[in-house]
């Protein structure tokens, strides 16, 4: 006769059971530590975004054009920023960058503001009296990067007036009369962009050189311009209806 297995002897492993149950005590795990799982979490996915947004350089504050990489340049990026005065030379503006709360609160961010021009834009003295009255002291404003010469850059400035609506300062200073159109400076002559902003400046120039505004009221700065746009820009906008 076979002999009886012994008493003392165990029953095979289930194998098939472990692994749900391996499963079933981290989710157990997981429900009594919730608070702590979703720390983590989120601080996970903080540090990744903040990894993102460093390597593009948009958490990066920017105090000096050099310090603007040449891609931002290059597709004309939108930057945040506050006024801190209007000189002679342009105004200075302290950039804004994306802030991150947990990492902006023990980062210290360097000083320094960035020189800035009105792009395609010659103001006149009524101008720049005109821009110190409209622009406040630390007024919040977005500055469009279109060219850079030296430590100088030339943007579009765009000032919010309400929920919803910006102003771009280039074009209603030249609506107003208060400036003339120049080439912007450190744009690509030959770019898709270079002629789309000369046609939004010449058609707010037009409006208020028809109105009679500002600079415009005299006749004689009426037929001089009149002479310069037909000689260097006719032939390019000749076919523009509007023109």
């Amino acid at each position: 006769m076979a002999g009886r297995p012994g008493a003392g002897a165990s029953p095979p492993a289930d194998r098939e059971g472990a692994a749900p149950n391996v499963v079933a005590r981290l989710s157990q795990w997981a429900d009594d530590h919730l608070r702590l799982v979703r720390n983590i979490s989120t601080i996970m996915a903080i540090v990744g975004i903040s990894l993102l947004l460093r390597s593009v350089r948009l958490t990066s504050k920017f105090t000096s054009s050099s310090d603007i990489p040449l891609e931002f340049i290059r597709k004309n990026v939108k930057l945040r920023g506050r006024l801190r005065r209007i000189t002679e030379n342009g105004l200075e503006i302290e950039h804004i960058p994306i802030t991150l709360p947990i990492i902006s609160s023990w980062r210290k961010e360097p000083s320094g503001a960035l020189l800035v021009k009105l792009a395609g834009v010659e103001l006149t003295t009524s101008g720049k009296m005109w821009l110190q009255k409209e622009l406040k002291p630390s007024q919040l404003l977005w500055f469009q990067l279109l060219g850079r010469e030296n430590s100088v850059l030339f943007c579009y400035l765009l000032v919010n007036k309400g929920r919803f609506f910006n102003v771009n300062l280039n074009e209603d200073i030249l609506r107003r009369g208060l400036g003339k159109t120049v080439l912007v400076q450190g744009l690509d002559h030959d770019s898709k962009m270079y002629w789309k902003i000369h046609r939004r400046l010449l058609k707010a120039e037009l409006k208020a050189l028809k109105k009679g505004e500002g600079i415009w009221k005299e006749e004689h700065e009426k037929k001089s311009y009149l002479e310069k746009f037909k000689g260097s820009w006719g032939e390019y906008w000749k076919k523009d209806s509007y023109f």
